[in-house]
């Protein structure tokens, strides 16, 4: 399925180059009516980061993440700097169905695998940023790709997958906000060595050929946000090229 997704800042609609908080577009759009548009045109699961929760977790925007998952009838997922059990409680609280994890996952994993347990996995999102070298190598990113892990993707699914891991959120980090197309070849790889985890593709979505490209790759979804906010073809065009 397709995913539109919405990044925001102090409640505005932003997209940021490759995780750069230096290279901020804005987009004149409100969040509430945006997510509408998109559930119209056949979205049941809609993308939220909270930026600047993700920079401070005491600034997160909590009331407007209420007031916006009140506003739409579709299922959301919402990320953006999750590293304790308060911030998965008080999302999920505020009417989020799936909470997004990204780099506790990888520095604490103990620590995440509980939450899994307690809250269940369905409603876990682990978002692994990947960086692939030379030798094919995948390692996970982690602080908003500024630092290598070490760990390779393989190993993290594989520990993860012990508490029932469901729902992963893979980017390959060179293509994000490039609109340079997906890393196929990635997805189709991780899909078949993974059956039992629904991945999720994020990153280098620039037009509806690739989307028509992840089609065949094993993905459970695409996540699409600047290419939409940009005007490359309607959601209407993506749910359009996905079910086609």
């Amino acid at each position: 399925m397709i995913i539109p997704a919405l990044d925001l800042i102090n409640g505005q609609v932003v997209r940021l180059f490759q995780g750069d908080y230096g290279q901020v577009t804005e987009y004149k759009v409100d969040p509430a009516e945006q997510f509408k548009l998109y559930n119209q045109a056949g979205a049941d699961w809609l993308h939220l980061v909270d930026l600047t929760g993700a920079k401070d977790t005491s600034a997160r925007q909590l009331d407007l993440i209420s007031q916006l998952l009140a506003s739409t009838p579709a299922n959301i997922q919402i990320g953006g700097g999750v590293r304790s059990e308060k911030d998965v409680a008080d999302l999920l609280a505020a009417g989020a169905q799936r909470v997004v994890i990204g780099s506790t996952a990888v520095k604490q994993p103990e620590l995440v695998k509980s939450w899994m347990e307690k809250y269940g996995p369905e409603h876990i999102v682990l978002a692994l940023d990947v960086n692939i070298d030379e030798g094919g190598n995948r390692k996970v990113a982690i602080s908003g790709w500024q630092e290598d892990s070490g760990v390779s993707i393989e190993d993290l699914l594989d520990d993860f997958l012990t508490v029932g891991l469901k729902h992963v959120l893979c980017t390959d980090i060179s293509r994000d906000g490039t609109l340079a197309g997906s890393n196929v070849e990635l997805y189709v790889d991780l899909c078949a060595q993974y059956p039992q985890v629904q991945f999720q593709s994020s990153g280098g979505i620039g037009g509806l050929k690739d989307i028509e490209a992840l089609k065949g790759s094993g993905v459970a979804g695409v996540i699409v946000g600047r290419a939409l906010l940009d005007g490359k073809f309607t959601a209407e065009q993506a749910f359009q090229c996905w079910n086609s």
